[in-house]
């Protein structure tokens, strides 16, 4: 069976490290912005039209209401035009983070989008998406195949070939998952820090009771927005006498101004995954990627 991958320009170096690690064929959509905001796409089609029986989509959803308007037309024209299956590799996932409704007739995002997704492909792989009271993607995608990946053995691997006796520290709860599962990997000191978020830009820190006095710290989470909380534990294990600290995050989103926080603070080196591209990507997830896609193309169906 035919397969092939379909990138957009912004996004080509990270999806031909995918389509190279598949050994894949790969083909760029064609984007054009009208004056009016509308995109005008046109699909990669082979010699008179043909189009691969399956075909992988590589796009991160950062930034993502545009881009959810391109799903929907490159699905739809690909549907159209008679493919068998569509397969979705977006390494940031976006509107997880809203999975219920805290006040009425709050949009719970996670089920709109999920529902979305699961009615426009076959199957999804990301890399770890934000998920808060779920504990499977296949929770919030209900049809097709949902595979969430994790970011952190990758991280791990990072900070141990560049820091020598690392002490991981999370800056919240939420990310005792990330932590637990890079520390694991090589045996390594961490904690968590307790969090209390007044706002956007506004959080409470308290650090874990540890003695950090002389270590190498790494701030190490999911996602990385605002900086606002990254910095303000920063500032705190330096203050208690942490000898550097550093940061390693899986996803890049980094608001405008969000870098320079996190370096005002004292941060030193802040590295991420490609999930996102971002001048601080310092580790493709392009390999593993390629094993979780591997055994779904080979079966030739999700």
């Amino acid at each position: 069976m035919a397969v092939q991958l379909w990138y957009f320009a912004d996004e080509r170096d990270a999806a031909l490290r995918l389509a190279a690690a598949l050994a894949l064929p790969a083909a760029e959509i064609e984007r054009h912005r009208f004056p009016d905001e509308e995109l005008r796409l046109r699909l990669p089609l082979g010699e008179e039209g043909a189009l691969a029986d399956t075909l992988l989509l590589y796009r991160s959803l950062d930034r993502p209401n545009e881009k959810l308007v391109e799903l929907l037309l490159v699905a739809g024209e690909a549907r159209r035009l008679g493919a068998q299956r569509l397969l979705l590799v977006a390494p940031y996932l976006a509107y997880m983070r809203q999975d219920m409704a805290f006040r009425p007739g709050e949009v719970v995002s996670q089920q709109v989008i999920g529902a979305f997704l699961a009615e426009h492909f076959d199957a999804l792989v990301t890399v770890d998406p934000h998920l808060h009271r779920i504990s499977t993607l296949s929770e919030a995608v209900p049809r097709g195949t949902a595979l969430s990946l994790s970011g952190a053995p990758l991280l791990a691997e990072l900070i141990a070939a560049r820091i020598n006796n690392p002490l991981l520290i999370g800056p919240d709860a939420e990310s005792r998952q990330w932590i637990e599962a890079a520390a694991a990997a090589h045996g390594f000191d961490y904690g968590v820090c307790d969090k209390v978020r007044h706002g956007d830009h506004a959080v409470q820190i308290a650090l874990p009771e540890l003695d950090v006095r002389g270590r190498a710290v790494v701030l190490l989470d999911d996602v990385a927005s605002s900086g606002h909380t990254l910095a303000r534990a920063a500032e705190l294990l330096l203050a208690a006498g942490a000898a550097s600290v550093d940061v390693a995050v899986t996803h890049a989103l980094f608001a405008p101004g969000a870098l320079e926080t996190i370096q005002a603070a004292g941060v030193g080196e802040v590295w991420s995954s490609d999930c996102i591209a971002h001048p601080s990507n310092a580790m493709a997830v392009a390999p593993l990627l390629a094993d979780a896609l591997r055994p779904l193309l080979a079966r030739g169906s999700c």
